[in-house]
Formats: structure tokens, sequence, C-alpha cells
């Protein structure tokens, strides 16, 4: 058990991008949070969303690093998808999300955080594990946002 709780976790995309760049100063702890929660069982999931921000983020220059290169990128990606659980990103979760658009005020790039949270409803996930918390304040009724940092 993890800070006394088993749930399911949903990694936002920093989590693996951070994970994944040992040049990153949260590299250790992202790393040790996912390593952690997935030797004792707890299970992780990610979502097609997070695939698809995970290759565009690694793959154009970044703070800490250069451009991965796509091959580099492509395993990494069946690494995922064989050891975290895959939420799919169909209909219910854009209805999911159509509902939540009328009750949290959010537009532009916040929509792609409104949809992890309407992925994680959709899939029961109540634990979201990121860096950026800000993004997920909005959200707070609805999620459970655990900071990387408090799980190091």
């Amino acid at each position: 058990m993890v800070n006394g709780v088993d749930e399911p976790v949903f990694l936002d995309t920093n989590i693996l991008v951070y994970a994944n760049v040992a040049e990153s100063p949260v590299h250790d702890a992202a790393l040790a949070a996912i390593e952690t929660r997935y030797e004792v069982g707890i299970e992780l999931w990610i979502s097609r969303q997070v695939l698809r921000e995970f290759l565009a983020v690694l793959s154009r220059p970044q703070r800490f690093t250069n451009p991965r290169p796509i091959s580099t990128l492509i395993e990494r990606v069946r690494f995922f998808e064989d050891h975290f659980h895959v939420a799919e990103d169909g209909p219910r979760v854009t209805e999911k999300l159509l509902g939540l658009l009328q009750h949290v005020s959010v537009s532009g790039k916040q929509i792609h955080d409104a949809n992890i949270l309407a992925t994680m409803q959709t899939y029961r996930i109540r634990q979201l594990l990121t860096h950026n918390t800000s993004d997920f304040v909005r959200f707070s009724a609805f999620l459970t946002v655990v900071p990387l940092e408090s799980v190091t």
C-alpha cells in the first residue's frame, strides 16, 4: 500500500515524460512513484490521449532534452501498453466530457485535462498522479490529485 491507499491510479502524461527523461529534475521521483505502485500491485492506468501526448512532448525539443528518436518513442509506448492498463477514449468518454463541460468552466488546452477526468470517471478511477497539480484544481470535486512530491 502507498499512502494507505491501494486504489487504481491514473498517470498523467507528465509523470511518464519525467520518468523517461533522466535529465529532468524530478526523474527519480517520477520513476519511484511508478515503480513503487507497480511493485505492490496497484493498478496503473493511462489512456490513448496520454500516449499521444507523450509522443508529442518527447518528439520535440524540451527544456532538459533534445527530441527522442521516433523508434525509441514507439518502443516506450509499446512498453506502456504492456505494463499499464490503457483506457480507450470512445463514445462513453466523450459523453462524460460533454457532461463535465456543463459543470466546470474550461476552455482551450484545459479541455485535454477535462478529457483525462472524463476518462477516469468512465473507468471509475479516482486518483490522479501528476506533477501539474494546479491543472486539476478546478476538478477537485471529482478526483483526488496525488502530487508527485508527496510520493517520494
